[in-house]
């Protein structure tokens, strides 16, 4: 069983098709509990995706910080201890915005 399987009581907010700096091409999950990037291999000769290993599962309390950053190139940014998370979504503030709500929402509930 992948541990990108929901957990009781876990509903999904924002999921994207995206590009982290170190960890590549995937999946990125927002869920009320965590977030998941889970990687993935895909050709461009047949349009099609594989889903790859979960690659980071982060409960949203061992998040330090989230923000975006760049001017062309935009990418939402999570700080976990000492390791940054450089995800380019589409929409880098609602990505921020969200994250940050739940991990508001985490902690009030």
């Amino acid at each position: 069983m992948s541990s990108a399987e929901p957990r009781q009581g876990e509903r999904m907010i924002l999921q994207e098709d995206c590009a982290e700096d170190k960890l590549k091409n995937g999946i990125l999950t927002l869920t009320n509990q965590r977030i998941i990037f889970e990687e993935t291999e895909g050709t461009m000769a047949t349009l099609s995706k594989k889903m790859g290993n979960v690659v980071l599962d982060i409960a949203l309390d061992k998040i330090d910080s989230v923000k975006t950053e760049g001017f062309l190139v935009k990418k939402v940014v999570i700080s976990i201890g000492d390791k940054l998370y450089k995800f380019g979504v589409f929409s880098t503030g609602k990505w921020a915005k969200a994250i940050e709500n739940q991990i508001n929402a985490d902690k009030i509930g």
